[in-house]
């Protein structure tokens, strides 16, 4: 079982917040992070929008407009269940809190790519994805995020995959 949080506090009304993550997988999003590949739906976001990013495929299963978009893994890929975007109140008035999680299970080869590649790809996009919802609500982290050197390698590593030099996995 793969339970993998990630959540930031932010100065701003949820509402703030939640306008931002209702932009996720717009073509120009404020807050998905640049060099990443993009989150991209077939249509505006909401239940039944298809897509997902880079070779992750999900639909969104839930829609809480300001509050909540769920996704559930496509069949087929190495985790089997959904990953999910909440805003929170915060807890002092006027704060909110964005919440990212992935719960389910790995399957096939997801048992291997999950503790070495996916894993240390996503928290490092999350992480990332936090940091410019921070810069567009005009509160820039103190202390951005940073790749590790493990990330850096994954994703060159993932670059020549896309050029032909090695098979595409789930990055």
């Amino acid at each position: 079982m793969v339970r993998n949080v990630h959540q930031r506090e932010y100065p701003v009304p949820v509402a703030q917040v939640g306008a931002l993550v209702a932009r996720v997988a717009e073509p120009d999003s404020p807050v998905w992070p640049p060099g990443w590949p993009p989150m991209v739906l077939d249509r505006p976001l909401g239940v039944g929008a298809v897509g997902g990013h880079g070779p992750i495929r999900y639909r969104c299963t839930e829609w809480v407009p300001g509050r909540r978009a769920q996704f559930t893994l496509a069949p087929g890929s190495p985790i089997e269940g959904t990953h999910t975007f909440e805003v929170l109140d915060g807890p002092r008035p006027d704060s909110s809190i964005l919440r990212h999680e992935i719960a389910g299970r790995l399957r096939g080869v997801g048992r291997i790519l999950w503790p070495l590649a996916i894993r240390w790809l996503h928290d490092a996009v999350l992480e990332e994805l936090f940091d410019r919802t921070a810069v567009s609500l005009g509160h820039p982290p103190v202390t951005p995020a940073r790749r590790s050197a493990w990330v850096t390698l994954l994703r060159k590593l993932r670059s020549r995959r896309s050029n032909g030099a090695l098979v595409d996995s789930a990055a």
